[in-house]
């Protein structure tokens, strides 16, 4: 049966796990489209356009958002952020699910959008701040001051869980990825995502007056 394709908000604090389980999930299920955003920052080195990001100079962007054309954007350390809505839709007219690895500001503008009523929105959390602190950390990617930064952030970033139709602690990436799984089989098979089965039942119907 067909059936339109939904938009998979993960959002977490930095650290917490949600980049690593979108990617378990896109290994899972190689249908599923992950968002690509556009921007206004330059390409870096073995970025393509279209792929990484789709890179518009601040005139395009702009243009893109006062067209309507931008499900949610933000600006961030001087650069705008945004997610393009034509691919989206074309997914979801396909039948795909997209996947989008963004935070609660980006979420509650795709929440509130005219594909609203199609989000699945699903928060992450650690299980402790210690823990948080200590992924961030195992990284090695940061200085002390970004860390810093990152922290001092995620304790605004989790006084939104309560926005999210779903969340989960993330003690153990095998479960957690196993319950991310779970509740997207649960969603793709809700009754009102599943536009054929009036016709399915009809069809019930006409065997039983052949009968």
């Amino acid at each position: 049966m067909s059936r339109k394709g939904l938009l998979i908000i993960l959002s977490s604090p930095s650290g917490a796990g949600k980049s690593t389980l979108a990617k378990r999930l896109m290994h899972w299920d190689p249908t599923l489209k992950f968002s690509v955003s556009a921007t206004t920052r330059a390409p870096r080195p073995g970025e393509q356009d279209g792929q990484d990001y789709y890179f518009r100079d601040h005139a395009a962007f702009a243009a893109m958002v006062n067209a309507g054309e931008m499900l949610e954007h933000a600006e961030v350390f001087g650069n705008f952020y945004g997610t393009p809505k034509a691919p989206v839709e074309a997914a979801m007219r396909d039948g795909r699910d997209t996947l989008f690895d963004i935070d609660w500001q980006g979420g509650q503008q795709i929440r509130n959008s005219t594909l609203g009523k199609d989000v699945v929105s699903i928060f992450i959390l650690p299980p402790s701040i210690g823990d948080l602190e200590s992924r961030l950390r195992g990284r090695g990617q940061d200085s002390d001051a970004v860390i810093a930064g990152r922290m001092a952030k995620s304790q605004s970033e989790i006084s939104h869980w309560a926005e999210y139709d779903y969340v989960l602690v993330n003690r153990d990436l095998d479960t957690a990825e196993s319950a991310l799984k779970t509740i997207l089989m649960a969603e793709r098979m809700r009754r009102d995502r599943q536009p054929d089965l009036s016709d399915f039942v009809r069809g019930l119907n006409k065997e039983y007056e052949a009968r």
